[in-house]
């Protein structure tokens, strides 16, 4: 079956779809090239997914780019990423704006070179009037960081006495996230037929749906983005009620 925007429901749309973009590696390994060759045309992906979102009026896309454990590759492999990421974002900053995509970014960006730190500042600061799409780069980033920055911060205001611990609830912790102000993502994509979450927004998608792909992230098209969405659409979000609690019989 062939996926098309005509095919999804306008009005049962995700607000939020995070995406973890994985197979790079392994593209590039079938096409007999360094893992190097499959960052560089996962471009295309990135490109494809965020038009795709922008199109059809999602708000919120969050791309896992780099993870805190990414860090271990081999060094070259890292050094080209970094270099692939200045390079991109120079490229796409007319695109992002015409198509009036915001970029944000989440992450321990202070461990990025100085120079990634320094454009994404500058691309940030380019988009932050856009009103369409929000595009999230979470780059050195993982849930479990993210959580313990957290509650440090918290720990702190308690012992400066600017919290009491009887005060601290679900919301305080999603205050010192730093997702804070943005939905919980709706619908998690993972390609690559890898069946983990891989240390990715892991107090927000407690109740995600999930979409699992065999595609490899460097050949993810429009099409695959339709596909996800519409199997978003034609299930039931719960929310641990019972389907009866949702549908009451009159």
């Amino acid at each position: 079956m062939a996926f098309t925007k005509e095919h999804i429901d306008p009005n049962k749309l995700p607000q939020h779809i995070a995406v973890i973009m994985d197979g790079n590696g392994r593209w590039a390994k079938k096409k007999g090239a360094l893992r190097i060759f499959g960052h560089r045309n996962a471009v295309d992906a990135v490109r494809e997914v965020t038009e795709g979102c922008g199109e059809l009026g999602i708000k919120y896309l969050t791309l896992y780019a780099f993870s805190t454990e990414n860090w271990s590759r081999p060094k070259a492999e890292v050094d080209g990423l970094m270099e692939l990421l200045v390079n991109t974002l120079k490229q796409e900053i007319k695109r992002l704006n015409e198509n009036g995509v915001k970029l944000k970014t989440i992450g321990d960006i202070t461990q990025l070179p100085k120079n990634c730190q320094e454009n994404l500042s500058w691309a940030i600061d380019k988009t932050k009037d856009n009103k369409g799409l929000t595009l999230i780069l979470a780059l050195s980033y993982s849930g479990r960081w993210e959580i313990t920055e957290a509650v440090r911060e918290i720990a702190n205001k308690v012992k400066a006495g600017n919290l009491q611990p009887d005060a601290i609830n679900e919301q305080t912790i999603e205050n010192y996230l730093k997702t804070s102000g943005i939905p919980d993502p709706e619908l998690l994509i993972r390609t690559s037929g890898e069946l983990r979450v891989s240390n990715f927004l892991l107090w927000q998608i407690a109740y995600t749906e999930l979409f699992i792909t065999p595609t490899l992230w460097p050949d993810f098209r429009k099409e695959t983005l339709y596909e996800a969405i519409l199997s978003y659409q034609q299930r039931e979000r719960r929310f641990g009620k019972t389907s009866e609690q949702l549908n009451p019989v009159s």
